[in-house]
């Protein structure tokens, strides 16, 4: 007799390079404007904000491939970020002891209904519906923290059809890794499964349908998608 009264939810994995297991997803965040001339690029000031984070369902992660183009928009952008797996469990973790959390790394894109997050803004109303619909974070394989340190620099690029869109480089970050997880460790429990999507640099733009994505980061394998 079956444990449940409805057919059990699809649950997102991630494959692990040069391993049999997969990663399984629990929980997305992600956190916002965490590269100054990103922040710069969409009007806000990166001296003075301490970081913030939304986030996205756990089924929304898929991996590359053809991906179908969301419905109610016609202003999708891309976002290419370097992801951060968590792989322990951790609430309230000091800066100086955030590694200790990491299972591995991976290359993401934020994929936003620009237009839904602008009236959003503009009403003062959440982003949920701009960030966080089917299918809006593909994300490559993972690397375990044992075959990819801790980065501290490297670059990270998006090309769409071949032209380069974006091009930044992990120490541009505001908010290095070990921070950014001590700040969102206070607020909620870090558990297994967790992804966190840690910034993107300038230069995010509008995709449509037919168009290719290729983002990477240095020594990490590459992401790409189509859209459909």
């Amino acid at each position: 007799m079956s444990a449940f009264v409805i057919p059990e939810p699809r649950r997102s994995v991630l494959t692990v390079q040069g391993r049999d297991g997969l990663f399984p997803v629990r929980r997305v965040y992600c956190v916002g404007r965490n590269y100054a001339a990103h922040a710069r690029e969409m009007g806000a000031d990166p001296d003075r904000e301490p970081p913030f984070f939304f986030s996205k369902p756990g089924d929304a992660v898929v991996p590359g491939g053809p991906i179908p183009y969301p419905p109610a928009t016609t202003d999708l952008h891309h976002e290419v970020e370097l992801v951060v797996a968590i792989g322990r469990t951790g609430t309230k973790v000091p800066a100086a002891e955030a590694q200790g959390l990491i299972y591995g790394f991976a290359v993401g894109v934020d994929l936003t209904r620009r237009d839904l997050q602008a009236v959003a803004k503009k009403g003062g109303k959440p982003w949920d519906m701009a960030k966080g619909f089917d299918n809006s974070a593909p994300i490559g394989a993972l690397v375990p923290l044992d075959a990819f340190p801790m980065p501290e620099a490297g670059s990270i690029t998006l090309e769409v059809n071949g032209e380069r869109r974006q091009s930044g480089d992990l120490s541009d970050m505001i908010w290095p890794i070990p921070d950014m997880l001590a700040h969102l460790s206070d607020l909620v429990t870090l558990e297994p499964g967790d992804l966190v999507f840690t910034g993107t640099p300038e230069g995010v733009g509008a995709i449509t349908r037919g168009d290719t994505i290729r983002a990477e980061v240095a020594g990490l394998p590459l992401l790409a998608f189509t859209l459909v």
